[in-house]
């Protein structure tokens, strides 16, 4: 029973946060593979730079955002903002909001396609059944999200590994050529080291936004070796399927079909077993929902603060309500199509949520990080 807890213990200080984490990025993240094209992918053999620049940034921010939250213990990001940007947190506000609806678009515009591509789902059952059950998960609350987002966390990762097995044991010849030749082809010039490294930051920059998802499971960490060792994990887990999929991707590099399609993941496995096309779609499906619960949750938890101040604590079904008006504003706008959004859309709030969040974070991070 002591091994049990001191077990649960360790997972809610130092993997819980790298779980949520990943399983609200994934959906806005990689889940289609169109990100991964756009963030690296593009690049061939010179994206890896990219995705090292990934790593190092999910985990400082991660790093950075513990400390903080440990420092001035606040668990909510209107808190916390307020702490290091004063009235200004405002700002972040309105672009974590913009953001949020645009990265639930892009889901809901995956689901429908992936949902009616992989198990002839009308698109619409998709965009339905999403809504539904991310308004379900936000009315039962935080205990039921963490637990179905460990479970799908755990599914996304066996998955993933599945997939790229597939990928990588038909292919395996084809990515290490691409390699070998550095090929660079489907850009018309070589990337520099520059944009490469840039490339890496603005994707971290427009996945701040699942930051806030986490901040409940900050209460849980009392030192700065367990933010230390936390924040490694979270950056390990936020970016391995990236790199799963990035190699991935470059099995079949330059080819156009699958580096401008819609959902290139869909794409790579056409020519695989239906069955593992079907589970491609399940699973996907599954992390489409715990990104938009968990991006709507950090919300509604900015609002409970307020509203618990004011000693009017929010009701289950008030928190559903929210849920279904942020759903409904994303699937409207969904209708634009996910490569746009991921394209354009994307990079204009990256630059703004570096503004708003990350640099305030590192200019001030030397206020927290004195003391441990």
């Amino acid at each position: 029973m002591i091994h049990t807890t001191v077990a649960s213990s360790v997972f809610k200080r130092l993997f819980l946060p790298g779980v949520i984490l990943q399983s609200v990025l994934i959906g806005g993240g990689y889940a289609t593979g169109r990100e991964i094209v756009e963030y690296g992918g593009k690049f061939g053999a010179s994206g890896w730079v990219s995705g090292l620049a990934i790593f190092f940034g999910f985990s400082l921010i991660a790093f950075l955002s513990m400390e903080a939250s440990r420092y001035w213990k606040v668990y909510d990001y209107k808190s916390l903002l307020k702490k290091l940007i004063g009235p200004g947190w405002i700002a972040y506000e309105i672009v974590y909001l913009l953001l949020a609806v645009l990265i639930i678009a892009v889901m809901a515009s995956a689901a429908g396609e992936i949902l009616n591509q992989t198990l002839n789902f009308n698109k619409w059952v998709g965009v339905v059944l999403i809504t539904v059950v991310v308004g379900f998960l936000n009315y039962k609350g935080e205990e039921m999200i963490a637990k179905l987002e460990t479970i799908g966390s755990v599914a996304l990762f066996v998955a993933y590994f599945v997939f790229t097995f597939y990928v990588f044991g038909s292919k395996g010849d084809v990515i290490a050529q691409t390699f070998r030749d550095w090929n660079t082809s489907y850009m018309q010039d070589a990337p520099g080291i520059g944009i490469l490294l840039w490339t890496g930051i603005l994707y971290v920059g427009y996945n701040l936004a699942v930051y806030p998802a986490s901040f409940f499971t900050f209460r849980n960490l009392h030192t700065r070796k367990e933010s230390i060792i936390a924040s490694i994990i979270s950056g390990l887990m936020m970016t391995i399927p990236w790199f799963l999929t990035y190699f991935a991707i470059m099995a079949y590099y330059p080819d156009k079909s699958v580096l401008e399609s819609t959902v290139p993941w869909l794409k790579m496995l056409e020519e695989f077993s239906p069955i593992l096309i079907a589970v491609f779609g399940i699973v996907v499906g599954w992390t489409l929902i715990e990104t938009a619960t968990g991006m709507i949750h950090a919300f509604i938890s900015r609002i409970e603060t307020e509203a618990i101040e004011k000693g009017k604590p929010l009701q289950n079904i008030t928190k559903a309500y929210i849920s279904l008006a942020a759903l409904i504003a994303s699937l409207i706008l969904s209708q634009i199509g996910i490569i746009d959004l991921v394209a354009k859309g994307y990079s204009v709030m990256a630059y703004a949520m570096i503004a708003v969040y990350a640099v305030p974070l590192l200019i001030f991070s030397g206020r927290f990080l004195k003391k441990k």
